[in-house]
Order: structure tokens, then C-alpha cells, then sequence
């Protein structure tokens, strides 16, 4: 059974609910930095995100998830620091835990001076899931190419997160507010079983910009502040 299904038995309120966003899906005021492969603007990659985004939209109990604005859309090559996750493993552990986001954003910029990044990579989808999509590399090769990426980026930055060997690359399109009752679970996998075999016939390699360490002010934008 696929992690969102178990989470979707488990059901209840997103902990994240009144930090990322409230109750209406109105997203929060939540800084930090990443790096991240933005989806192409105009591609058709977004035209097909902003189909299925409404198709997740007009799900029985859409209204449960918070949707973020299709500007958004991006897949996470390294998680950087965020304000609300200030603890040694997901922060460099020779930077105090008390400095601002920009102040963590500049000292973080200036470590990659030098750095040289790995190959190019390509991605494709795994799964569609109620948050958006679960997705791996193209081939093998761009995996392993993902997993490099990651490896360079913890090394240049000075951390390596517990979940940096596990970590899942994914698209989010939305959060759960709270999860739709488990009577409606069959209803949801019929659903993404549905809207994956769609996609993928519509999308077989994801457009994504090169990689970016980035900043955002909440979950709705990612501006870049070096590109590599």
C-alpha cells in the first residue's frame, strides 16, 4: 500500500495546519531556502499539472486539501533550511540556529562558489497521489544522476538530512488540511489509478528547469537566487 494510503486510514488534521496554512487553504507566511527543479513555464508539463490540479480540485472533499498556485510547481533536488525545522541535521551544524533565513540564504549562496554541478537528469512519474506527484528518474542513469545531485548539494552545504538516502523525489500540487473519512478511500484509489495512467500518457519525461537554489516566503513561490 502506497505511504498515502496508510496516512489516509490514519485520517485527522495535517500538523502543519496553522504553520504552512489554515483552515480555508490560505497558505502562511514560512521562510526558506531550497533547491529545486521548476517546472517550465508554458510547457505542456504545466498544462497537464494545471489539468490534474483540478482534477484533484473537484475530487469529493477537494476542499479538504490546500492547493498551491501553479507558479509554484517544482521538484525538490535538496532540502535546505526552513524556519520552522531549526535543528542540527536539517541546518549546517556550524551555523547558529538562531540566524535569520537571509542570513542562512547568504551564507548557504556563498558556499557554492566552486561548486560544480552534475550531469543534466530527467524525471518521469511514479504516481499520482492526492498531493501531486511521486516521481523517479527517467532511466536508471538519471536516478542515479538525482542521487549525485543530492550528494554534491549535502556536501557543498555542510548537511545531510535522516531522510537524505530515503527521500522521495515529488511535485506538490497540494496539502491535506485534514484527510477525507475513510469511506472514501476506494474512491481516492480508483481516482489516482485513474489520473496516473492519464498523465503519464500525456507526460512521459516531466519539463523542469535546471536546478536552482532558491528562497520562498511560503509555499506559493520560489525565487531563484543562483542558478547553476
Amino acid at each position: 500500500m502506497a505511504h498515502w494510503q496508510d496516512n489516509f486510514r490514519s485520517g485527522g488534521r495535517n500538523p502543519r495546519l496553522g504553520q504552512r496554512f489554515d483552515a480555508s487553504g490560505r497558505f502562511l507566511p514560512e521562510h526558506g531556502n531550497t533547491v529545486v527543479a521548476q517546472v517550465t513555464a508554458g510547457s505542456p508539463t504545466e498544462a497537464a499539472l494545471i489539468a490534474l490540479r483540478q482534477s484533484l480540485m473537484d475530487l469529493p472533499y477537494g476542499a479538504n486539501f490546500a492547493f498551491t498556485d501553479v507558479a509554484s510547481y517544482h521538484m525538490t533536488v535538496f532540502e535546505g533550511v526552513i524556519e520552522t525545522r531549526r535543528e542540527y541535521g536539517y541546518w549546517p551544524a556550524d551555523l547558529a540556529l538562531d540566524l535569520s533565513i537571509d542570513e542562512m540564504t547568504q551564507a548557504m549562496a556563498a558556499r557554492l562558489d566552486g561548486f560544480v554541478p552534475p550531469p543534466a537528469f530527467k524525471v518521469k512519474l511514479l504516481e499520482v497521489t492526492p498531493h501531486g506527484l511521486s516521481l523517479t528518474g527517467a532511466t536508471p542513469e538519471d536516478e542515479a544522476t538525482l542521487r549525485a545531485w543530492r550528494e554534491a548539494l549535502a556536501a557543498a552545504f555542510g548537511y545531510r538530512s535522516p531522510e537524505h538516502d530515503a527521500y522521495g523525489f515529488h511535485t506538490t500540487l497540494a496539502y491535506q488540511i485534514e484527510w477525507p473519512p475513510v469511506a472514501a478511500l476506494p474512491l481516492y484509489v480508483e481516482a489516482m489509478a485513474r489520473l496516473t495512467a492519464d498523465f503519464a500518457a500525456r507526460v512521459p519525461v516531466l519539463d523542469l528547469d535546471p536546478p536552482a537554489f532558491c528562497t520562498f516566503a511560503d509555499m506559493n513561490g520560489f525565487p531563484p537566487v543562483r542558478r547553476f
